[in-house]
């Protein structure tokens, strides 16, 4: 039977393998730890805090984070209900949150893994016309490829410049500043696999 220390010492592991889930999810998002709060309706304080594996978060708060992510509440407990052989049909991916802006700008992004599935993801991303999120760089932990379906992407990761036609794909580490623009002049279809890992 485990003693009082080893208890809290599992709890403390419990915590910061929590906030690490939290914090990976919502730098995938693409979203601000204010964001995040904004949204969700939890303290900015009490999300930096579980992103730095501290603090004792409530069921409330866990499920308002959760809903606002639209991940379940067993992905940031480390869960993953998905399974070997999930499927998910045409009709029934998620559609995750877009950041706010203009209505023009507004990318519609399906996950294609089951929303439970946090070791790798699959987004198809419809590009508008003159999209662009330059002045919103992503930058988070992990390694996306991304494969162009239709039209045509053009990425920025770092100092690298690459335009990407139609069946062109590239794979980049995530911690490098980087972001897309659509180089077509209609719609933009993009596939991009995400893990966790830094390659």
């Amino acid at each position: 039977m485990a003693g009082p220390e080893e208890s809290h010492a599992d709890v403390d592991l419990e915590i910061a393998a929590l906030g690490a889930l939290l914090k990976a999810e919502r730098k995938r998002q693409g979203l601000s730890v204010q964001a995040l709060s904004s949204r969700s309706g939890v303290s900015f304080g009490l999300i930096s805090q579980l992103e730095r594996g501290l603090g004792n978060p409530s069921f409330a708060s866990l499920h308002r984070l959760s809903t606002a992510l639209g991940v379940p509440m067993a992905t940031l407990l480390g869960g993953d209900s998905s399974g070997d052989g999930a499927v998910v049909r045409a009709g029934e991916r998620f559609a995750l949150p877009t950041p706010a802006g203009p209505e023009h700008q507004q990318v519609v992004r399906e996950l294609i893994t089951p929303r439970g599935h946090t070791t790798m993801q699959l987004i198809r991303s419809t590009l508008p016309p003159g999209f662009s999120n330059e002045g919103q760089p992503f930058r988070h932990l992990g390694t996306e490829c991304v494969l162009v379906e239709s039209g045509s992407l053009r990425v920025v990761h770092g100092d690298r410049e690459v335009v990407l036609e139609e069946g062109d794909a590239m794979t980049y580490g995530c911690s490098v500043p980087h972001w897309w623009a659509n180089a077509s002049d209609g719609t933009t279809v993009v596939l991009g696999a995400v893990s966790p890992f830094e390659a």
